[in-house]
């Protein structure tokens, strides 16, 4: 198992704040599973407006944030020459069960369903302590970052 901090989180990840959602990968197991961690504080920028006296999560960033805890897992098992891009390419069967707001910590536990160069496709559980809050199937493109012309 590999564990790895916020530090190793932004040398991997494109994402910065405030879009990065991402705040420690407890468990990596390359190529299989990770679970990734979000702490949910009323200083996030979105709860401004989401909504004035009952801040809730957007379902759109609880999906954000997993798709970046797979961002994760599929950036650290591929081996390349270059550094490698990650390109969410899918979203399907999103549910949304409960509320997140202000003050639950959000833990990600992702398992690859299926890989075939370059896509991946994962199952993506959402948990705030043991309830259920969001899923959803996700796929990804893993790809050689490009230069720029």
């Amino acid at each position: 198992m590999i564990a790895i901090d916020i530090g190793d989180i932004q040398a991997t990840l494109p994402h910065r704040y405030p879009f990065l959602l991402v705040d420690r990968i407890r468990e990596l197991e390359l190529g299989r599973r990770i679970i990734g961690i979000k702490n949910v504080t009323i200083n996030e920028p979105f709860f401004q407006g989401h909504f004035p006296g009952r801040p809730i999560m957007p379902g759109v960033l609880i999906l954000e944030a997993m798709a970046q805890v797979g961002g994760v897992l599929a950036f650290k098992s591929v081996p390349t020459e270059g550094r490698p891009v990650v390109y969410l390419t899918g979203v399907d069967k999103a549910k949304f069960r409960k509320p997140v707001v202000p003050g639950d910590q959000l833990r990600f536990e992702i398992d690859v369903l299926k890989k075939r160069p370059p896509f991946w496709k994962m199952q993506a559980k959402a948990y705030v302590e043991s309830d259920l809050v969001c899923e959803a199937e996700m796929t990804a493109m893993v790809t050689e970052e490009q230069q720029q012309k």
